[in-house]
């Protein structure tokens, strides 16, 4: 028996609704058995030709330049929210309350009130969601997670997560949405640091206490002179404040009682896409680069001391790796972790029930993040409420 069609409509077609777009074409090649068809009804951007652009490449049945025409369209039961950070609340409460099912970007909104608004139209609206913590889906932190949860590496001690990118290091780089409160909320700590704090709870669980450093590096950026997309330049353009944070970092005290210390930058010259963590337990350790992102370093034994650390090319058990590679060492994508984060969607439709990173989530996240940014402004600890 075919499995029945589920309407869905792209909202916000930059780079991040282009890869929804690829996800959603390519979920039932990866997961065949997945109870849902999703198709392509509509594509919203309000960029000149963008939308029409994408209909044309993707096979969108229509493009349509304001959102509110999706949420009238009854055809239409779920939607990815791809927008930029200041539409995710407006938009994303209104496709809930629409009863729309929304797979929606990180951070969901600007500030932990919006996310908790998104957060209580999907639990008002009775709908799904799935928000883009994709790095948690990478098999080699699956396997991690297991590891850890397992006591394989003993009891965890302390850690560090890294978020290191050089996406805003040019000082030419224009000054977009980004770069200004009022659009980009608190810049790096939400784009960046947020995917740090979802791993952290992903594989440790609770924070319970922080205190945090942040800085403004490059002060001023110059204005484009037209629509963005990407991390573009801008030279010549009219000089400009940055108005949030290129950098962040953050001692966190866990409710276990293990350390982590938490660093992103957008300004880290030589880093691209430096991110991944290492784990230290009381007998071993765990090591993962988003890099290398099929590799994790293991250390597990009772040495203690001189114990040797082996690279683990992990394979078809760990995650959901097998649904794309028959062996291990085959390269998986950053393409693909939005494949699986599609699936999550898909089957939590299906099934009536959450699978994968949520609004909830968000909102445990968008908690630690507003601590962040208060301790770095009041340079005091912040205690966080116990989940």
């Amino acid at each position: 028996m075919m499995a029945p069609d589920l309407g869905v409509a792209v909202v916000g077609f930059g780079w991040m609704g282009r890869l929804h777009a690829q996800a959603y074409s390519r979920v039932r090649h990866h997961f065949p058995d997945l109870a849902l068809v999703p198709r392509l009804l509509a594509v919203v951007d309000d960029v000149p030709g963008r939308a029409e652009a994408a209909a044309g490449q993707f096979g969108f049945a229509s493009a349509v330049p304001d959102w509110r025409a999706v949420v009238a369209d009854p055809r239409i039961a779920a939607v990815s929210i791809a927008t930029p950070n200041w539409l995710h609340r407006e938009i994303g409460v209104a496709m809930a309350e629409a009863g729309k099912h929304v797979w929606i970007e990180k951070p969901v909104g600007l500030t932990l009130d919006d996310a908790r608004a998104v957060a209580r139209a999907v639990s008002a609206g009775g709908v799904q969601s799935t928000v883009g913590f994709n790095y948690r889906h990478a098999p080699a932190v699956a396997a991690a997670r297991e590891m850890i949860a397992g006591g394989g590496i003993g009891r965890v001690t302390h850690a560090r997560f890294r978020l290191l990118s050089d996406y805003a290091a040019h000082p030419e780089g224009a000054l977009s949405w980004r770069f200004q409160r009022e659009s980009g909320g608190n810049g790096v700590i939400g784009d960046l640091a947020s995917h740090g704090v979802d791993l952290v709870r992903y594989l440790l669980g609770e924070i319970a206490s922080l205190v945090a450093d942040a800085a403004v590096f490059l002060p001023q950026r110059p204005r484009p002179a037209g629509a963005t997309a990407g991390h573009v330049r801008a030279a010549g353009g009219e000089p400009g404040p940055v108005e949030n944070d290129d950098y962040v970092s953050g001692l966190l005290r866990l409710a276990s009682g293990a350390r982590v210390v938490l660093e992103a930058s957008r300004v880290a010259v030589g880093a691209q896409n430096d991110y991944g963590f290492e784990v230290h337990g009381t007998t071993g350790a765990l090591y993962w680069d988003f890099r290398r992102m099929g590799e994790l370093g293991v250390s597990r034994g009772d040495a203690h001391q001189d114990q040797p650390v082996s690279t683990v090319h992990v394979g078809p058990g760990a995650g959901r790796y097998a649904a794309f590679q028959p062996g291990a060492a085959n390269a998986m994508s950053y393409d693909d972790l939005k494949v699986i984060e599609a699936h999550d969607f898909l089957r939590s439709i299906a099934e009536g029930r959450p699978s994968g990173a949520t609004v909830d989530d968000a909102v445990q996240a968008a908690v630690v993040l507003d601590a962040l940014e208060r301790s770095a402004t009041d340079r005091a600890w912040v205690d966080l409420p116990a989940s």
